[in-house]
């Protein structure tokens, strides 16, 4: 078969039977977490001093947030990014939230 009878063929084929076109779904990425490591990854995280974030850690606002297995620190960013803001929140109305 000669590349000319090829050709021919195709255009016959794609005259009979158009392309399909694949409908594309749009599927919502599953909402991965993030995580910080260590003392330096909550300083990055609230943006402030590795002094401020150890004092951070120690005041028990983020705990839920930590999982720590002898030196090793693994913090749920928006977990931790919650909580503090749920803290916050509380010590400036004196109350809980809603």
């Amino acid at each position: 078969m000669t590349a000319g009878e090829f050709l021919d063929l195709l255009k016959e084929n794609t005259a009979t039977n158009p392309p399909v076109q694949e409908e594309k779904l749009e599927v919502e990425p599953a909402h991965e977490k993030r995580y910080v490591h260590g003392i330096p990854g909550i300083a990055t995280l609230f943006n402030c001093s590795l002094a401020t974030a150890n004092r951070i850690k120690k005041s028990g606002k983020i705990d839920d947030a930590i999982m720590q297995v002898g030196r090793k620190i693994v913090v749920d960013a928006d977990l931790a990014l919650k909580l503090v803001q749920e803290s916050t929140w509380q010590n400036k109305r004196g109350r809980r939230l809603p």
